[in-house]
């Protein structure tokens, strides 16, 4: 049974750090373009809510019965974290939830691994790059994430069929990590170059042979991974035209890390005509390489919001404030106590408010939000947008990046809520606004993360 991918989207964080900002302010660094910044308030669970969230608006009615997130930088360590995105997602209880994190590889693993699933499983990937002041990896990496619906053809159509795979490993030290640590740490360049051109030519050579095509059919080449100088290299040497390379968005987003493959396929997938080759060759630790052909159902998928529309809303973040987000730098905040951790047991007993964003609603046809507990009907509340009746701005509350915006929302739906603004300029903001949910994380107390929803403007795209 042919297996392949049913929908596809990339989450894009709205804030963007002008790479220019780090050589003016140390005179070394830097660079040309922009990379992209996650705010304060989102890590790779968050983003990777709302990545999953876009997938399955584009997907229609498809039973997800298996969710991975992969990340080398996962908010918890013994908790798995796919289960927050479970939540949030509202996926049914006996839908399978876990985590392949640690490394950059385990996104194309986890994508290999649901693509060979019974039912259709929904592969997220995310990851928040960082790196020293001035260092190549702080000014190339990006912050974001992706997810892949995948699965045969029984569970929905396939926009591109799975024809090709390939993998090549082998054990080397070339980029490492210790749990603690903020930075990563790589060897010489020469020396990860002598691994990596070989292993992707024998993961690229296998996958094309198992699809039965030659270089010159691929119509799309995406290559991506850490090393920076085995994926320039090898670009060249695979016997795709120059043409056909795929945009790998360093400009713009910068390398996502873990979620980088899937994004650029989304990239791809966005725009694709049907019958069209896409080949996607990620060297991280080895090689894997895995081959795609459109389907006539691409013409009828529609990105529930483009990664171009996402790069087009994009706001400026300053410097200082970028160092002070990677807590590279700690500034003085509000003098008031920091917040608490939540109570687990009071937040067992309202996961689908807290997490699913899920009001109620009366016989009357009223909605609740928070639900009211008599009444018998939900009324999910994620997807609905909102008016700004009223707002304040908050200079005195304890916030990481002061200050904070609260508002009462007029939902769509006829209830109102109050909600934390985000991705804002607070001088800028104003009644009668229209905003839209997100999921975000409202702080972090004895080490559990305070996830919820916030509202930020609703933009175009």
């Amino acid at each position: 049974m042919p297996q392949g991918i049913i929908s596809a989207a990339a989450y894009v964080p709205y804030w963007r750090l002008d790479r220019g900002q780090i050589s003016e302010t140390f005179g070394l660094g830097g660079g040309r373009g922009q990379r992209a910044v996650a705010s304060y308030d989102e890590d790779t669970t968050t983003m990777g809510v709302e990545a999953g969230r876009l997938a399955l608006k584009s997907a229609g009615d498809v039973d997800v019965r298996a969710l991975t997130l992969s990340t080398a930088d996962p908010a918890y360590l013994d908790k798995t974290n796919a289960t927050a995105i479970h939540a949030a997602l509202r996926l049914d209880s006996s839908a399978l939830a876990f985590d392949a994190n640690g490394s950059v590889r385990s996104g194309v693993g986890a994508l290999l691994a649901g693509l060979t699933q019974s039912g259709p499983a929904l592969v997220i990937s995310s990851d928040l790059r960082d790196g020293m002041p001035t260092s190549a990896d702080e000014s190339l990496g990006g912050d974001g994430a992706a997810a892949l619906l995948v699965g045969s053809d029984a569970a929905g159509p396939l926009i591109a069929e799975l024809i090709g795979v390939g993998t090549a490993t082998e054990e080397f030290i070339d980029r490492w990590r210790l749990p603690g640590w903020q930075r990563s740490k790589t060897w010489e360049e020469r020396f990860g170059e002598t691994k990596y051109l070989p292993l992707g030519d024998q993961a690229f050579n296998a996958a094309l042979k198992q699809a039965e095509l030659s270089a010159g059919d691929v119509d799309h080449l995406i290559v991506t991974g850490p090393h920076a100088r085995s994926v320039k290299a090898i670009r060249g040497r695979l016997g795709v035209d120059k043409e056909k390379l795929v945009d790998d968005l360093a400009n713009e987003v910068g390398w996502t890390g873990t979620a980088h493959p899937a994004m650029l396929l989304t990239s791809v997938l966005e725009s694709a005509e049907p019958g069209k080759v896409i080949a996607v060759l990620s060297l991280a630790d080895g090689a894997d390489c895995l081959i795609f052909r459109t389907t006539d159902a691409i013409t009828s998928f529609t990105p529930a919001r483009t990664i171009a529309a996402q790069i087009a809303s994009s706001g400026p973040v300053t410097y200082g404030k970028f160092l002070a987000w990677k807590k590279w730098v700690e500034v003085e905040g509000p003098r008031r106590p920091e917040p608490s951790r939540i109570s687990a047991a009071a937040a067992g007993r309202r996961t689908d408010w807290k997490y699913a964003f899920i009001g109620s609603k009366d016989a009357e046809g009223h909605v609740h939000a928070p639900p009211n507990p008599n009444d018998t009907d939900v009324a999910p509340m994620a997807d609905v947008e909102g008016t700004i009746a009223t707002f304040t701005i908050d200079r005195i509350a304890f916030s990481p990046s002061p200050p904070i915006t609260y508002a009462v929302v007029d939902m769509d739906n006829g209830s109102r809520s109050a909600l934390e603004l985000c991705d804002l300029d607070a001088s800028q903001i104003k009644m009668g606004d229209r905003v839209e949910p997100t999921f975000r994380k409202l702080g972090t107390g004895d080490g559990i993360h305070n996830y919820f929803w916030k509202a930020r403007p609703l933009r175009g795209g």
